[in-house]
Parts: structure tokens; sequence; C-alpha cells
């Protein structure tokens, strides 16, 4: 049976990549998935007659956009903008803009497709989508930043909407962008609407949304580590990245009784055996959020390794947190860690571990977290921020923050249910994947054709 499998799935996706060429990350995303739903589709025909996974990794519709901006020179740049509105059985689209150079629509497909299964593993009523730019905002002044994101908007206000499609903060969208992106879009639309998640408190937006995907993350970690009767008191965490995602985990792990001892960005990764206590933390945030500086600094005020050039994941640790970005724990890492003793990865970002590493961590058997699931803490916050807009009513720190853990555990919950083997083992990885398959598929179903 298994071979008759591995030939059905060699077989869509060899149509799937002919379709989609060059688009590298949406083929590995869409193959992890397709290759955990194969066996279930394959054992409930209804799936198979009505083509769900033929139709679930086609968006509904890809936007392609110019977006020309006026530096300050006066001179005129011109970048492409992109949403990718994939799927809206159980809601309206919703997903984040990626601002970065390196956003292509493979990359964009592959976040939407992701943020299809996360969103529903959520229980919340929202579909998938993802979107963004090759503009870079790193270097530019704000006045620079706000001319291109009011460019952006001119054009994707008119695919967007309350109850069409909400958008949210990624990589290089943060607070500034999201402010710069709602205001124009309330100036043409002439209404004040929850169209975008990630808005500042003054105006919208809901207490414990920055803080969101890094808490869920180590929350997810926390239930993991409960399946084995532990905890993460006195545990040493690996967190890679130093933006929004990793400082929000060194956080709440510090807030458990854990111990982080590492933070990275492209230049390279500390290593501070001490831990990252919270007046550690305060810098790193001043030092990122505000003066956008690197982390090698930290190391020279600290007087910490700094390792130039590499990742954390050579580093002794009880957990590793992925929050950088996709593909940054490879085949040698995955094998680093196990060997180290980690006994938990909880991807903090989107598809952080490349099919190779998470090979490694299922056949070593340790607790791995896909990122569908571990940090759905943000787009779950972005939901309860639309809830609170429809509402007109902000909910408290503490409230957000029950809700956030109560959707990270009912996560986990799920994940165990179809991920659990016979000898006891949790594959998150097919928990995950089916789990956030059948609300989509059946709600797919039920409307027909279309």
């Amino acid at each position: 049976m298994e071979n008759v499998l591995d030939v059905k799935v060699g077989v869509f996706m060899s149509k799937l990549i002919a379709k989609n060429p060059g688009e590298s990350e949406f083929h590995q995303a869409a193959k992890e998935v397709v290759e955990s739903i194969m066996p279930f589709v394959e054992e409930n025909p209804k799936y198979k007659h009505a083509r769900i996974l033929e139709r679930i990794t086609e968006p509904e519709r890809v936007i392609m956009f110019r977006v020309p901006w006026l530096d300050d020179k006066g001179e005129i740049q011109v970048n492409r903008g992109f949403r990718i509105e994939m799927n809206s059985a159980i809601g309206p689209y919703k997903g984040g803009l990626r601002f970065h150079p390196t956003v292509n629509l493979g990359i964009l497909k592959f976040l939407a497709f992701e943020q299809v299964f996360k969103n529903s593993l959520t229980t919340l009523p929202m579909g998938g989508g993802k979107g963004g730019s090759d503009f870079d905002p790193k270097g530019k002044s704000d006045n620079e930043v706000m001319r291109f994101c009011q460019s952006f908007m001119n054009e994707l206000y008119r695919h967007i909407g309350g109850d069409t499609d909400i958008p949210a903060g990624d990589i290089g969208v943060g607070g500034r962008e999201i402010g710069f992106l709602f205001g124009q879009y309330k100036k043409i639309k002439n209404e004040f609407t929850g169209v975008l998640t990630g808005k500042g408190l003054e105006w919208g937006g809901s207490l414990i949304r920055p803080e969101a995907t890094g808490y869920g993350a180590v929350y997810f970690a926390e239930e993991m580590i409960k399946t084995k009767g532990d905890d993460l008191k006195g545990k040493i965490a690996a967190v890679s990245g130093s933006g929004n995602v990793a400082q929000y985990s060194v956080e709440k792990i510090n807030q458990l009784g854990g111990k982080a001892v590492t933070l990275s960005d492209s230049g390279g990764y500390i290593y501070d055996p001490d831990g990252i206590d919270n007046e550690k933390l305060a810098y790193v945030m001043e030092l990122k959020n505000i003066k956008r500086g690197r982390i090698k600094e930290y190391a020279d005020k600290y007087k910490v390794k700094y390792v130039e050039g590499e990742r954390p994941w050579k580093e002794k640790c009880d957990i590793a947190l992925p929050s950088a970005t996709q593909n940054e724990i490879n085949e040698e890492d995955a094998e680093a860690l196990v060997k180290n003793g980690c006994v938990a990865v909880s991807e903090g970002a989107n598809m952080p571990s490349t099919p190779e590493a998470v090979e490694v961590f299922l056949k070593a058997k340790i607790l791995f977290g896909p990122g569908k699931a571990a940090n759905a803490g943000g787009v779950a916050v972005s939901g309860l921020e639309m809830t609170q807009n429809s509402m007109r009513l902000p909910w408290s720190r503490e409230e957000v923050d029950n809700r956030l853990r109560m959707i990270m555990t009912n996560i986990h919950e799920t994940c165990v249910k179809y991920g659990k083997d016979k000898s006891g083992f949790i594959n998150y990885v097919i928990g995950a994947n089916i789990g956030g398959f059948i609300k989509v598929a059946d709600a797919m179903i039920a409307q027909g054709v279309v």
C-alpha cells in the first residue's frame, strides 16, 4: 500500500510542479501536506471524488501589481506587489503581508497554502491568504516607507475588506507599516473598518497581538512537553531570529521558568550561557525595534560569544524555537540538535525546518511542532482582533492571553487526535495537516464546485 501511495504522491507532485514551475518553496510545502494527507484521502473517497487536493493547492485568486514610489532624492522606484487569496471555504482570506527583497510568487504561495491549514487549526472562521512585495524597508526613511505603503495600498484596497480579505503584518511589516497602510485605506474608502490586523492599540488593535506568535510557540512547546510529564522550568532554549517572534518567545520562556541562551539575525548569532533575562531582552527590543541595529551589538555589550554567519543550532539546548525564516534548520543542524539532547522543537517561523531536518526529528522521535500548528498564535490573536473590531469592544490583556492559551491547547489536542500512532508516538506533522485539512475540505464539499 505504501508504494502505491508514494506513486500517487509522485504523480500528483509532478503535475503540480509542471503547473507551477520554479516555485520551490510552494512545491516543498505542498509535498509535505500531500504526503501526510494522501493515506487519509484514499481512506475517505469523498475527498478524492471532489478533487479536494487539486482544488486546495490552486489559489482562488492571484493578484500581482506594480508599486511605483518616490524616494527621498525625488527618484521614482518600482517594486512588485502581490496578494494570494488561497482559500475562503471557512471564512474571509486572512494572512500577513511580507516586505522583503526575497519575496516572489513561489514564497507567497507557500505561505498562503500553509496559512489555510494554520487558520483552520485555530478553530476561528478564517480562510487563508498572503501577500507582500520585494520592497526592502531596511535602510529606508520613515517617509520613504510611508510613500511606498501608500502606493501599495492604492492598488491593494480594491481587493480587501473586513468580510473579504484581512491582511496583517509579517517580515518587514510591523506597527509602522500597518499604520501607513491603514491610513491610506481609510482615506481611499472613507471608512474605519477592521480591514488590517496588527493595528495600534489606540486605533483598533488588540492587546497581546505583538506577543502572540512568540507566546503561542512557547505555549505549544509546553503542551508537547506535558505529554512527557514535564514542563519548561529550568529548560534551556535556543531561539533564532531577534524580531518580534523571537523577542516574545524569550519573554514567555522567562515567565514559565526556562532560560533562552541564543538569538540571531542575518549577520550571525549570540550565545549567552547566563540566559537572556528581562533586562537584556529590553536591550534587544530597543536595539532591534527602535535603533534597528545588529545582534552583534548585544555580544559587544554583554561580552558573550558571537558567531558570524552561523545559526545557533549547534549550541546545547533542551528546546529549539526557530523564529527567523523558512529553511533555517537543515539536516546537519537537526542532527546536531538531537545529538546535543534537544527534546522539543516548536517552530515560531513558517517552515523553518527543511524536509530532511524534519525527517531527522521524526526518526529520533523528539517532540516536533510544525509551524502551521506551533506558530498559529499570531493569526489566532489577529482573529480575536477582528472579533473585537466587529464588536467595537476591546478585551483586557488577561482575557486575550487566556484565549490564546486555550486556542494553542486546542490546536495541540487536534494534532494529538490525528497524529498519535499505535505506539503512542505523536507525529505532529501528520496531526496538524489532517486536522487542518478536514475542516476546509468538508466546507469545500458542502459549498459545491465553486
